[in-house]
């Protein structure tokens, strides 16, 4: 029937007319006509047609489907349709990115030339590939489209939708269309059955407007494989598209297939530093951001980006990454890289101007199976991270409170310690002036008397500069310090403390220790703490068995410790699992607060504190937090 007047086809009847007109004027029509067989004899046939539009709105051609009559005498009724399992799945494709393949192998193929069958097949692949969907029929949409629908097919590839199975016979049926010296006749060929369609005939025919010369229809016939199956599959799909759908968590569905063939072809050219190569060639990103789309979201995706429909994000993925480009970058290197997933925090701007901090989450697709979809999972943090933000402002103020509380504790040492250097000076003044007053004034001993003022203003200096750092708020600073160094100056603290009590400190500190990374005032602040601990549990016992051992070193994972043992009493058994909650204590006068916010510095410094009860008597603790670059020696 190709090519002829649709007069040989259907029999003229008195109303045909109106027919035509009602089909031109609403668009569609259905109802009962005559059709010619092969064989020349007239039937009754149910028909419904549908007009297609050009871009003008003028009428462009009318696809019809239909079926012998039932019924010969009984009208058609209204609801009347087209079983699924009846229709083809059509597709209009469009080849114009693939011609100059197309020439080469039509030109080779013409002057004889054999084409080793794989390289053919390759070509096939790649020809299939560069095909792009101008339209699908809903049959298509519903077997192939998955989650996508129609709408959101048009435009992508042929093979992101086609059966890998048989899209070698899809290019060569589309060479055998371009082999022919004229257009219009159709090319068949049988296909495997994909778990899709049984038994399935693909039927091809290229567009006869010279203007649309690099058109081509393809209809596929066959039944579902199970009706049953086919029916589930199709339910699972609604299921699995609603949980997508209602996910509280914003998910977009993205198209990498062209990067993919970038990443293969650079591998292939022995490329393996993809960071590097990413310095050298900037522009790979820009590709990125034009040529990777978003090809579905949820709808907490157009929540979260303040959008009206999922089409204001279906889309190049550039609007993603327009604060942190780096975030691009770093997705690009881990698809490079083969892994599976990726995560990181960055920062987004959404669609009505807002920056929000975003937690990205991108799970990769896996190669073999040729389905490049890759998922970006968003969860916006921007609230929580506010929350951590006072937390840890609530954390620090309440810290610097425990440090003045502890420097009260501790204001009698304080006091003498200051006192010391000050009676010095005044001391050694006074003796200066002595000498001064003589009638042979003794220069050099007044030059001696002088260094050791100054030596002694020096040390109440450091000493009120301690005291300062540890009252002082400030937020918390992470330099490399020196484990020994911190413990050396927090005994400074609590000399007094120690000497008045008749307390005997034992120290092994490690030697060549690596650097810790950390706040000094801080780790300073729990090891005065676990001092003053100490001092007051060990003063129950006789002024001979008052002993405290402090110890550092490296734990067996490389980390640095800091352990302190004392011979006091030791803690009761039963308040073990609770020495470290808030608000708890064993002192009459204690607040509760020193321990929980000693394992809470500790905390921020990525370590851990313990506390446990020596076989050989008394309490120790010991806290291990990661270790530096660099030795300290």
């Amino acid at each position: 029937m190709v090519g002829r007047g649709i007069g040989h086809l259907s029999a003229r009847g008195a109303n045909e007319g109106e027919h035509w007109r009602l089909l031109l004027q609403e668009g569609a029509w259905q109802g009962s006509v005559s059709r010619r067989t092969l064989w020349g004899i007239h039937v009754a046939a149910d028909i419904r047609q549908y007009v297609r539009f050009h871009d003008d709105g003028t009428p462009r051609d009318v696809v019809e489907y239909g079926r012998r009559s039932l019924n010969e005498s009984a009208p058609v009724g209204g609801d009347w349709h087209i079983p699924d399992r009846l229709m083809a799945a059509s597709w209009e494709i469009d080849t114009s990115r693939a011609q100059q393949l197309i020439a080469t192998i039509v030109a080779l193929r013409r002057a004889g030339t054999v084409i080793a069958p794989s390289q053919f097949t390759l070509w096939c692949h790649e020809l299939v590939q560069a095909t792009r969907i101008i339209n699908v029929n809903d049959r298509t949409a519903r077997l192939v489209g998955g989650n996508r629908g129609r709408a959101l097919m048009v435009g992508q590839s042929v093979a992101t939708f086609w059966p890998i199975e048989s899209r070698a016979i899809l290019g060569a049926l589309i060479v055998e269309a371009f082999m022919s010296e004229t257009v219009g006749p159709t090319h068949r060929r049988q296909l495997v059955s994909d778990g899709i369609l049984r038994d399935p005939v693909v039927t091809l025919w290229r567009v006869t407007e010279p203007e649309r010369a690099h058109r081509i229809f393809v209809a596929v016939n066959g039944t579902a494989d199970d009706d049953r199956s086919y029916l589930y599959l199709r339910a699972s799909e609604a299921r699995y598209r609603k949980l997508v759908h209602y996910m509280p968590i914003a998910l977009l569905q993205v198209d990498a297939s062209h990067m993919g063939k970038i990443y293969a072809d650079l591998r292939n050219k022995g490329v393996a530093d993809f960071h590097r190569y990413l310095d050298a060639h900037p522009e790979l990103i820009d590709i990125a951001n034009e040529t990777v789309r978003v090809t579905d979201v949820n709808r907490q995706a157009v929540q979260m980006f303040g959008g009206t429909s999922p089409l204001d994000l279906i889309r190049p993925i550039n609007y993603l990454f327009t604060i942190n480009r780096n975030s691009l970058r770093n997705v690009m290197i881990g698809r490079f890289n083969g892994q599976q997933n990726h995560a990181e925090l960055t920062r987004m701007q959404t669609l009505d101007g807002r920056i929000v901090d975003v937690q990205l989450s991108v799970t990769y697709p896996v190669a073999p199976l040729e389905l490049d979809v890759t998922i970006f999972a968003l969860e916006d943090v921007t609230a929580r991270l506010q929350m951590e933000a006072q937390l840890r402002q609530l954390q620090a103020d309440f810290t610097h409170a425990a440090r003045i509380s502890t420097l009260g504790e501790l204001a009698t040492s304080i006091a003498h310690e200051v006192n010391q250097p000050l009676a010095a000076i005044v001391t050694n003044a006074e003796t200066s002036l002595r000498w001064l007053a003589r009638a042979d004034p003794n220069i050099a001993k007044v030059t001696q008397l002088t260094e050791r003022i100054a030596a002694s203003g020096r040390r109440a200096n450091d000493i009120v500069q301690r005291i300062r750092g540890m009252a002082a708020k400030r937020a918390p600073e992470r330099v490399a310090l020196d484990l020994n160094e911190v413990a050396q100056e927090a005994l400074m603290f609590i000399r007094h403390e120690v000497d008045s009590r008749a307390i005997r400190i034992n120290t092994a500190f490690g030697t060549a220790l690596p650097q810790a990374i950390g706040d000094r005032i801080q780790l300073q602040q729990v090891i005065v703490n676990l001092l003053i601990n100490s001092v007051q549990a060990v003063e129950v016992r006789e002024k001979d068995a008052r002993i405290i051992m402090l110890e550092t070193g490296l734990d067996d994972d490389g980390a640095l410790c800091f352990s302190i043992r004392d011979t006091g009493p030791g803690i009761p058994p039963a308040d073990l699992d609770r020495i470290f909650e808030g608000f708890f204590t064993t002192k009459d006068s204690g607040m509760g607060m020193g321990l929980a916010i000693c394992q809470s510095i500790i905390a921020g410094h990525h370590g851990r504190i313990v506390a446990v009860n020596h076989p050989d008597g008394g309490a120790q603790f010991r806290f291990a937090i990661p270790a530096g670059t660099g030795a300290v020696r």
